[in-house]
């Protein structure tokens, strides 16, 4: 219907801080439980250095050190009981905002303009739901808020090795600072790699999704080996990201592991030579080390957070990519209105029906997919209240496309489109489709049952009412044979059904909503003559008080409608019935004839003799 093209190439914006941050406000309670906690916890480990301190100094003394023993058990104890629970809430919250990403982003792709999805893979935008916001998770279970509460613990054990040799505090935040500039710098590169790596595994599943729909066609066409190739291409992609990313850490892990090395060796040979020459204390050199532990517990935790949170940041760019694009709903010149036509599933008839059938107009309507390439022309034509009006023309003469600016898929660029006078612009999406019953040219089923999938549009429909749809359509027989009736699984993209079957379960739905206009398009594209007879009569039963407009490459289908309409390259070039079509059109008598709706000699129009059986022009008008 419209010209691909593709966003790959487009500008992305990069993951920021602040919308992690964001997500994490949503959880502001819980997360403050946890930096209580982590406080709590800060204080009973640092407790534990200064209560062996007390211990050594008791055992030189002669005094009793059960009791501090015993105080040293609990406050490990507790430091583990805190540090327990605190991981439980992290590990809670972390599920929390994935399901807190996963739902807006769910809700946006749901809601973003056709156009967006024209140009998008599916696989890739699936990927971001699931992969991309699970690594968003591992920004909290890497150690974010953890280190935020270690910050804590660093900071009271720097106090601590002050006020017990500011010598030796400052050779160990020498090499601290030359390895947490390190951790920075390497890790600014995680960030680019781990997007360009989600990039490549979004290209992945959406190659997989492309050849999983299409299994039989690449089956049938031989082509199973060049479909594995390129998918096995995508594969080596994403794993040579994936190693880069591994090499960027592997760099990155091991100078925890030197500071601590580093730091250990230089307290140890620096602190041994001042406890040798008397300036120090053993008991503060002992004192001085479980500080330097406890100060590097938190340094791990700080180095792991700089390379989950980068690593998220990478994630969270693509999650962000798809929130920051248009919604649907966002040009909406009104917001949906609570009056809007409800959607009972009662099959009404004539006069039943709710709501009086509209009429239909389109203005000068001019649109195009992209620039410079117009697929309508300046169309006008009026649909009366009530009536049926078909389109008709060649392949890409703009047909689907008309249907798609009444449901609002699309804006016309240029003109308008009326329902009973009101610019469908004026009107909320959700209450103008509340009024429009649409059948789409591929007949799209969804994986379940045949009950959900009519109830999709009309979900307070009861049983009777499907049943009656079902038969209007001449599928009930069908229905009858299997044993699950309304809840027998279609299969995957109605894989359980046949052409025809699917393209008359759409129908049944689009009949069961009961709305007061009908926009089918190719409605009879993949029935037998047996089934497309038993439609036809579905068809101009549910037209009575309704206002339809049909799309049709079969002449069949629409011969007796109120009013064809035939477009050709974008404009309109004729307009009237099926006989008056006939008569004045050429392209329309072409279309019939090659349909063996008419035979040549059965109508001769105006200016044109009969030879033979045969219409030709008369000598004067030949070319």
């Amino acid at each position: 219907m419209g010209e691909i093209t593709t966003a790959e190439d487009a500008q992305v914006p990069r993951g920021r801080l602040r919308d992690l941050t964001g997500y994490l406000a949503e959880h502001r309670g819980v997360l403050g439980v946890v930096l209580v906690l982590s406080v709590l916890g800060a204080g009973l480990s640092l407790a534990q250095p200064v209560t062996v301190h007390r211990i050594i100094d008791s055992i030189g003394t002669g005094r009793p050190v059960a009791p501090l023993v015993t105080v040293l058990v609990l406050l490990v104890l507790g430091a583990g009981l805190v540090g327990a629970v605190q991981q439980y809430l992290l590990e809670r919250t972390a599920e929390g905002v994935v399901l807190s990403a996963r739902r807006r982003l769910v809700d946006h792709l749901l809601r973003l303009t056709v156009r967006e999805h024209d140009i998008r893979r599916t696989g890739d935008l699936v990927s971001r739901v699931g992969a991309d916001t699970t690594m968003v998770r591992a920004a909290l279970t890497g150690g974010l808020v953890d280190a935020l509460g270690g910050s804590l613990v660093f900071a009271g054990a720097v106090v601590g090795m002050a006020l017990l040799d500011a010598l030796l505090l400052g050779i160990t935040l020498g090499v601290v600072v030359v390895a947490v500039l390190a951790v920075v710098v390497a890790s600014a590169r995680i960030q680019s790699l781990t997007r360009s790596a989600q990039d490549a595994v979004g290209r992945l599943a959406a190659g997989v999704e492309r050849a999983v729909s299409a299994v039989r066609t690449i089956r049938a066409s031989g082509a199973t080996d060049r479909e594995v190739a390129r998918l096995e291409a995508e594969a080596s992609s994403a794993y040579d990201f994936g190693v880069r990313v591994a090499g960027v850490g592997a760099v990155l892990w091991p100078i925890s592991g030197l500071a601590v090395q580093g730091s250990f060796l230089a307290v140890l040979g620096v602190g041994g030579y001042r406890v040798a020459s008397g300036v120090l204390a053993v008991a503060d050199l002992v004192t001085f080390i479980l500080f330097l532990f406890m100060m590097v517990m938190p340094l791990g935790q700080f180095f792991s957070a700089i390379t989950t949170v980068r690593t998220a940041l990478g994630a969270l760019g693509r999650i962000q990519e798809i929130l920051e694009l248009p919604r649907e709903d966002t040009d909406d010149e009104v917001s949906d209105r609570a009056d809007a036509t409800p959607r009972t599933g009662t099959v009404t008839r004539g006069a039943e029906v709710g709501e009086r059938p509209g009429e239909l107009t389109f203005d000068e309507v001019a649109f195009s997919y992209r620039p410079g390439r117009p697929v309508l022309d300046h169309v006008s034509f009026t649909v009366p209240a009530g009536s049926t009006t078909a389109i008709v023309g060649p392949s890409g003469a703009g047909k689907s496309t008309l249907l798609a600016l009444v449901e609002r898929f699309y804006d016309p660029e240029h003109g308008s489109i009326r329902l009973d006078g009101t610019d469908v612009r004026a009107l909320s999406r959700t209450g103008l489709r509340a009024r429009i019953g649409f059948v789409e040219q591929n007949a799209p089923v969804l994986a379940g049952t045949i009950r959900e999938n009519l109830l999709l549009a009309a979900p307070e429909a009861d049983e009777d009412s499907c049943r009656t749809v079902l038969d209007a359509v001449n599928l009930l027989e069908r229905l009858q044979e299997h044993p699950d009736g309304l809840d027998a699984a279609v299969g995957d993209d109605g894989a359980g059904l046949s052409g025809g079957e699917r393209q008359r379960l759409a129908i049944a739905r689009a009949l069961l909503a009961d709305t007061p206009l009908l926009l089918l398009d190719e409605p009879t594209a993949s029935l037998d003559s047996r089934n497309e007879q038993a439609l036809h009569a579905a068809i101009r039963s549910a037209a009575a008080g309704r206002t339809v407009l049909i799309v049709a490459h079969r002449l069949s289908t629409v011969a007796g409608a109120d009013q064809i309409v035939v477009l050709d390259h974008g404009r309109l070039t004729a307009a009237g019935t099926h006989d008056e079509l006939l008569r004045s059109s050429a392209l329309y008598r072409e279309l019939a004839r090659h349909q063996l709706l008419v035979r040549p000699a059965e109508v001769a129009p105006p200016g044109l003799k009969r030879e033979d059986g045969e219409i030709v022009a008369f000598p004067d008008q030949r070319h």
